[in-house]
């Protein structure tokens, strides 16, 4: 175990950072803030170095969050970086005062008296590869502005429903470009009946959509309209109108960071002497049933600790997979686990959702599962637990997906 003389503890901020500074038999030396700003920053390593006389490996920092500036401007100075859950932080501090007080000074206190009594609840960081970093900005990017598209496109949906609703029985989510287009060719029924043959067929040959043809979208526009209002289809054809240039926006933004997310891949994949491990991980991960892109991204920036250190107990739990047990007395209770990291546990879904579709021995634990009488989640979350299991053992081998092995794995 490293041997630390001091330990410091930063309840950060947006504007300034409270830091605290005690020794190893629990002396304050320190009690400061520190501005978030490139030169406070600095100054706070400085400090932390000062005090240490050089020796910045001897400096414990504790800290509520495992990203930003503040943490990675201590990695690089050589500082040990140690991260805690806000919820533990909250318990904690009931150790040192019972009455529910709570200043950015008694955090920064009760952080660095923690990480000075108990350093096992803490996970310590490291310097993320800059792929890795990439990547973590990018998913989450895709994430969101698919979030932002699903929304948009369900307020176009509800305008068209308004109005305009033969349009949905070719695009019941409005979510087609090709739709998006004719919307702005033609936003009402009185000008979408006076298109052409010709223009609709050159629509869609551009679009590439061949379950509908040019005479079957015809038909469908020259069908009477619904009777609403006056000014309803004025005001909602406005709407879309102005709709369509935020949805195109956010589409075309998607497709740009889709291919982003699979150059990222593709660098991480290739073999490179004296590449760090996150490099074969991808591929190993990539190998597995069930893995795209968004999923193996997904991983890899949401894990990359429990990853690098191979640590299937914190990848089930961080995942959700891992049930939480709540026993007292005769009283025995198994649930579902809520605290975890949210984008992760979707990536697990859709991973054991796809693998139980397509892999032979995932389908079975799914059927075998349903039979015993679990919920399609719970028989999700199972199979998710046993790939991680497998993922977990393929990473320690250094091994890509064989489905031969599975037969030596327990159940």
């Amino acid at each position: 175990m490293d041997e630390f003389r001091l330990f410091v503890g930063i309840d950060w901020a947006s504007q300034a950072h409270r830091v605290c500074v005690v020794t190893q038999v629990g002396e304050g030396i320190l009690d400061k803030e520190f501005e978030h700003s490139g030169d406070g920053l600095s100054a706070l390593a400085d400090t932390l170095t000062s005090l240490s006389d050089g020796n910045p490996q001897v400096v414990a920092v504790s800290i509520e969050t495992s990203r930003g500036a503040v943490v990675e401007t201590l990695l690089e100075r050589g500082f040990a970086v140690h991260a805690l859950n806000p919820k533990q932080l909250d318990r904690l501090r009931d150790r040192h005062t019972v009455a529910g007080a709570k200043d950015d000074r008694r955090d920064a206190f009760v952080l660095a008296d923690s990480l000075r009594n108990d350093r096992h609840l803490y996970r310590r960081l490291e310097i993320d590869d800059p792929l890795v970093i990439q990547l973590r900005e990018t998913s989450r990017e895709d994430v969101e502005l698919s979030q932002e598209e699903n929304r948009l496109a369900n307020r176009l949906r509800e305008q068209l429903h308004r109005y305009f609703p033969a349009l949905l029985k070719l695009s019941p989510a409005a979510d087609e470009v090709w739709l998006w287009q004719l919307l702005e060719l033609a936003p009402t029924p009185d000008a979408a009946r006076r298109l052409r043959r010709p223009k609709l067929d050159e629509l869609l040959r551009r679009a590439r959509i061949r379950r509908i043809s040019g005479a079957e979208l015809r038909e469908v526009l020259q069908s009477p309209s619904v009777q609403v209002a006056p000014g309803t289809t004025e005001a909602c054809s406005d709407h879309v109108l102005r709709l369509l240039p935020r949805l195109k926006l956010v589409a075309a933004q998607r497709a740009s960071v889709t291919s982003k997310l699979d150059a990222l891949l593709e660098q991480l994949t290739e073999e490179v002497p004296g590449q760090k491990s996150e490099h074969r991980d991808a591929a190993i991960l990539l190998s597995l049933p069930g893995v795209g892109r968004v999923v193996c991204a997904t991983m890899l920036a949401e894990a990359s600790d429990a990853l690098r250190a191979r640590d299937y107990a914190a990848l089930r739990a961080l995942g959700g997979a891992a049930p939480v047990t709540k026993q007292s007395g005769r009283s025995r209770r198994v649930q579902m686990r809520y605290g975890c990291s949210w984008r992760l546990r979707h990536a697990l879904y859709h991973w054991a959702r796809v693998a139980s579709q397509n892999d032979p021995a995932a389908r079975q634990r799914y059927a075998a599962a349903r039979a015993r009488g679990q919920t399609h989640g719970r028989a999700l979350r199972g199979i998710a637990d046993w790939l991680l299991r497998i993922a977990t053992s393929m990473l320690r081998s250094g091994t890509l997906y064989d489905p031969a092995r599975l037969a030596g794995m327990p159940a």
